[in-house]
């Protein structure tokens, strides 16, 4: 059997065989009752194969009651059959041909909650929150996520039509996605100047070996100059649950970091952190949104339940249950709901999500310039102004002047101000996304920073990480010449 956490039935996912702690024949003794309860299945069962306008292969009824069963219980507990559990044992490799897609279901309809970095569907602009309609100008609301999720897997190198509805967009968009081999490479490291930047999209077999890469990529880089360190898991829509133990682990000197509570009160398991912080105690912001769930929700809520971290964004999607897989005879499973999970203060995020310590709003960036006609003056700029006679000390450029052989700051003041940086804040949202296509490496990918410019909007949401954990360093500084 096969436990994990995750929001979404999967075009891209990973799973972990782990035991539960009541062994699957020991059944539960069936009552009376539910003989007479499925004496109607039957009832209805021999209607549809008798009565019903086409012939019905009794593989496909049944297959259809039991899922129609377990989809009427939450969103996330479904019954595979041979050729999906299949499929799902292949994802557990880590590639498969698709488009790169995280989805759930809402009301009948295909919702996207993240493209996964780097792949067909990320390249193309399809953003979370998007609604898929038709794939192939065939409508797919009401089929089935499953089977909406089969109709978009093929063989990499094949094209399909996908058509979107977007809030706040009026038309539909239609896209032609080329599918590929999406391998899920679930851990991505740069340097921004002197703090080390994780990205983890996703929590497979692999993610922790991936982490300590990463960090140790960092520090061969940056040395003793590293500052503090921001963990991205925006739009992380979960996976392993022994993975995201081991993820926290990574920064917890000490503690519970998840506890998780089935049906009966055997059946409750807590994970405590072991002694050791990899990264020694430095300065830690995790960057979370609405598209950050389960998993990911396990380590934001155990790092800030200890104040290990300070979280930046926004709420995250609220997903506290976990999943076990369970085969089944004939080479079929089904994904079961089995036990919700709480943080270290014993909190349930079921539908509520993880609040961040300091709400951020994605939000485009762009800077102010001088209105035209008119010209800023400093001080320099003034008749008869005092000259700065301090050794080494050098002129500021003047108005329409190239500023490039001078060492007095580009930017051009504010006349209310001392001189302070303008920027405009649009609210309208950007993908969340930071992560430029990257140069592969092994384990831990090392990616480029962020291009800056009109092709790749600035990623407002880091730069507020950047800036406090930089704003953190300079305190430390002045209290340790102080």
């Amino acid at each position: 059997m096969k436990k994990l956490l995750t929001s979404v039935a999967v075009v891209a996912l990973v799973y972990l065989a782990s035991p539960l702690s009541r062994p699957l024949d020991a059944k539960p003794p069936i009552k009376a009752e539910t003989y007479k309860q499925l004496e109607l299945f039957t009832e209805a069962f021999e209607r549809v194969k008798s009565d019903y306008v086409e012939e019905v292969p009794d593989d496909q009824l049944v297959e259809a009651a039991i899922n129609g069963m377990l989809a009427s219980l939450d969103p996330h507990s479904n019954f595979m059959n041979k050729k999906n559990f299949e499929d799902m044992q292949v994802q557990t490799k880590g590639e498969f041909g698709g488009l790169g897609l995280e989805v759930t279901e809402e009301n009948g309809v295909v919702k996207v909650i993240s493209p996964i970095d780097d792949t067909p569907a990320s390249r193309a602009g399809v953003q979370p929150g998007d609604y898929i309609t038709h794939l192939n100008d065939e409508a797919i609301v009401g089929l089935g996520l499953n089977d909406a999720v089969e109709k978009m897997r093929g063989a990499p190198g094949t094209d399909i039509k996908v058509t979107i509805h977007r809030n706040n967009v009026p038309q539909p968009i239609n896209l032609t996605l080329t599918r590929a081999v999406i391998k899920v490479q679930s851990v991505r490291w740069r340097v921004e100047g002197n703090v080390g930047y994780i990205r983890l999209s996703g929590f497979t077999e692999q993610t922790q070996v991936g982490l300590d890469k990463a960090l140790a990529g960092i520090q061969k880089e940056l040395g003793d100059k590293v500052v503090g360190y921001v963990l991205d898991l925006r739009n992380n829509p979960g996976g392993l649950l022994d993975q995201a133990i081991s993820v926290s682990d990574t920064f917890l000197e000490r503690g519970e970091i998840v506890s998780t509570r089935g049906r009966r009160p055997d059946q409750g398991e807590r994970y405590n952190a072991k002694a050791g912080d990899a990264i020694h105690g430095l300065p830690l912001v995790v960057l979370i949104n609405g598209g950050s769930a389960s998993a990911s929700e396990i380590v934001a809520g155990a790092l800030q339940d200890h104040k290990r971290a300070i979280l930046m964004g926004t709420q995250s999607f609220g997903k506290g249950s976990v999943q076990t897989i369970m085969p089944m005879p004939g080479g079929n499973a089904m994904k079961l709901t089995t036990a919700r999970y709480y943080t270290p203060s014993g909190r349930s995020i079921q539908q509520l999500g993880i609040t961040p310590d300091i709400e951020v709003q994605q939000a485009k960036v762009e800077e102010l310039g001088t209105p035209a006609g008119i010209i800023r003056r400093r001080e320099a700029d003034l008749p008869h102004a005092l000259r700065n006679t301090d050794p080494g000390s050098k002129q500021p450029a003047k108005p329409g002047e190239d500023a490039k052989d001078k060492t007095s700051d580009a930017k051009t003041p504010d006349t209310k101000g001392a001189g302070a940086d303008k920027a405009k804040v649009d609210a309208k949202t950007q993908d969340p996304k930071a992560d430029p296509k990257a140069d592969p490496k092994a384990g831990g990918t090392a990616v480029p920073p962020a291009a800056t410019g009109d092709a790749t909007p600035q990623d407002y949401q880091l730069t507020r990480a950047l800036d406090l954990l930089r704003g953190l360093s300079l305190l430390q500084q002045s209290k340790a010449t102080n």
